[in-house]
């Protein structure tokens, strides 16, 4: 199971942990697991690379997780960036939560 936790301050997200594999199938063929990764690691590269954010994150393979916040002081239009980046990470995990809710854990806080 793979948990994932998106907290907002407001209606911005501020920052995306998520721990676990999901266990649908075997390690290097879980197509569950390279989804949820794939959508987090390009937000994550989004935010680094084109927005230009100097996000923290942390990531641990071993155990599947990934955690990155966004600076508590961005401009308006990083800020404005930051959400359509974000949102749109979260509106692809939703649609995975959908159809995969056994093996993916979302909330929003």
């Amino acid at each position: 199971m793979t948990d994932i936790t998106i907290k907002k301050q407001g209606k911005c997200i501020v920052e995306v942990v998520a721990e676990g594999h999901t266990g649908y199938g075997e390690a290097g063929e879980d197509i569950v697991c390279a989804g949820v990764s794939t959508l987090l690691q390009s937000a994550l590269l989004g935010l680094l690379q084109v927005v230009q954010i100097n996000v923290k994150f942390s990531v641990n393979e071993e155990t599947g997780s990934l955690r990155f916040t966004l600076p508590q002081k961005l401009t308006p239009q990083e800020r404005h960036d930051a959400d359509v980046v974000l949102n749109t990470m979260l509106c692809g995990l939703q649609d995975l939560y959908t159809e995969y809710s056994d093996y993916i854990n979302l909330e929003v806080i």
